[in-house]
């Protein structure tokens, strides 16, 4: 196994940001909750270094998270950052006191002191640190054998350390931007744990592939294939690892975009060669949403169906004794309670509903120590053409959300053609990329208009376009207004039951920026 960094999760909403900056280092890292990581773990991982994330408790309040004693047992270098300084002075020895005028939130300024220190490498050239502060409580006296390294306004012992035993201690985040230098504390905290840098997607293709054969023997495989990035890589994946065991079940529910149920199954059954069932229900998905127009009972009219039709295709490979699933990490991690109570279900518009329970499957899940860029890394890795593993998310329900009101064959032809030429446009423009999901929405009302000497009456669609960096917040994309006049011509002039367009400029999360 890769030379592991175990981080310690007590709940900062950018715990994740810290792994991401490890692996981005080419170093291989875990997250788990603070109540997952026992002794009895601790014996088992065998990490080579400890990180103690931030979190929003207080080292005061009753039933404070707090890591076992063992983590400054083990022989490790052990950073703890924000709230894991705080929890690491707690039982180390050293005192930290509620905020009194000292808290800090947002940017600040850290100071050296005290002379040189490993973790700091390439720090203080110029004098002082910009670095992003979080914090409410404060250490106020540092365990024995710790001394400061750097100090801000309001947080005294802003950079300590126990040189000795490889301790370290920051109240600022390292992880993210507004720490310039985070990534070099980050590298030099690698080099102190002496931690090869050998996590490469070459290496982890080559372990994933050993662990899928290992798993899987000479049993049969199915894999629920949607034709989005995650599934899809999860099947090549696995199809390099043990071929023709490997049945992967394309369910077309009628309402893809256009031409994408052909694209899929001629890029995974003609070019790849991969065994692929194509279930046309098209008729079964779209009479069974006739007149409906409630967002939530669509949802679920197309979540069972899927499962059942997906059963019932699956259940026709004989000797199948695992299912495949794209899960990727922080899918993973979003199933865990982080208070500690009972773990909730992967969300389910990532996994095929219950049925490795129903059918009696065991899963396959070749992705779930990966992120959502490191899927895409892998998927070059593995040859799938840059087009496709770089393609906007696309909603599980398909155009069924993007489709207010009562749902037609009409309306979603139009809404295909109308989607197809927004996105023509944004690729002829080179903003595709720069662009973290758009598409169309085809709204349930028709307006007067006039093309030529006609009056026209006919549906008015709106046009969606959002950045995000990091999957967690998204704002929209400032479209010039040439762009805009001229995409919105185009869809006016080339695709029939248009004839009105307008922009959706509302910021929200990517999780609800879809139209139901």
């Amino acid at each position: 196994m890769n030379d592991s960094i175990l981080i310690v999760d007590f709940g900062s909403q950018v715990t994740q940001l810290i792994a991401r900056r490890l692996r981005e280092l080419n170093v291989y890292c875990e997250i788990h909750p603070f109540q997952n990581v026992t002794d009895a773990f601790l014996a088992d991982y065998k990490p080579k270094a400890v990180i103690l994330s931030g979190g929003p408790a207080s080292v005061f309040s009753e039933g404070a998270p707090m890591p076992p004693e063992s983590v400054f047992e083990i022989g490790v270098p052990v950073l703890g950052i924000c709230y894991g300084q705080q929890a690491m002075m707690q039982i180390l020895g050293g005192k930290v006191e509620r905020g009194h005028k000292t808290a800090e939130f947002g940017r600040a300024y850290v100071e050296a002191k005290n002379g040189s220190l490993d973790l700091l490498k390439g720090w203080f050239g110029e004098g002082r640190e910009q670095v992003w502060m979080s914090h409410g409580d404060h250490v106020s006296e540092i365990a024995p054998g710790f001394e400061v390294y750097g100090t801000s306004p309001n947080a005294p012992f802003a950079i300590t350390a126990d040189v000795k035993r490889h301790f370290y201690a920051v109240q600022f985040h390292p992880e993210v931007h507004h720490t310039p230098h985070g990534k070099t504390l980050y590298e030099n905290f690698i080099e102190i744990a002496g931690c090869k840098r050998d996590w490469t997607m070459g290496h982890y293709r080559s372990e994933a592939i050993a662990r899928i054969r290992e798993q899987v023997g000479d049993k049969k495989v199915i894999c629920g294939l949607s034709g989005g990035v995650d599934s899809s890589v999860a099947a090549v994946l696995i199809h390099e690892a043990i071929g023709d065991q490997l049945t992967c079940v394309f369910v077309d529910h009628g309402l893809l975009r256009l031409n994408e149920a052909e694209e899929v199954v001629t890029m995974f059954r003609d070019h790849y060669n991969m065994p692929l069932i194509h279930a046309e229900e098209q008729d079964l998905f779209l009479g069974a949403l006739e007149g409906v127009s409630d967002p939530e009972v669509k949802r679920k009219t197309i979540g069972k169906l899927f499962i059942d039709v997906f059963q019932k295709y699956a259940s026709e490979i004989e000797g199948a004794e695992f299912l495949a699933q794209g899960t990727l990490y922080p899918d993973v991690i979003e199933s865990v309670s982080f208070s500690g109570g009972p773990s909730v279900t992967i969300k389910s518009h990532h996994n095929v509903g219950g049925l490795p329970e129903k059918m009696g499957l065991k899963l396959v899940e070749p992705l779930r120590e990966l992120f959502k860029d490191e899927v895409r890394a892998l998927g070059r890795e593995l040859g799938l053409p840059d087009h496709f593993i770089g393609r906007h998310p696309f909603p599980g329900p398909g155009l069924a959300i993007r489709c207010p009101g009562e749902i037609t064959r009409e309306k979603l032809d139009i809404l295909r053609h109308a989607d197809a030429v927004y996105i023509d446009q944004i690729r002829k423009h080179g903003l595709y990329d720069e662009i973290w999901q758009a598409f169309v929405a085809i709204l349930p009302v028709r307006t007067v208009g006039v093309m030529g000497d006609g009056r026209t009456y006919d549906y008015a669609c709106a046009l969606r376009a959002v950045t995000s960096v990091d999957g967690m917040t998204a704002d929209y994309y400032p479209f010039s207004h040439e762009f805009l006049g001229e995409t919105a011509t185009r869809i006016i002039n080339e695709v029939p039951g248009i004839n009105r367009c307008t922009y959706d400029i509302t910021s929200k999360p990517p999780g609800t920026i879809e139209w139901e």
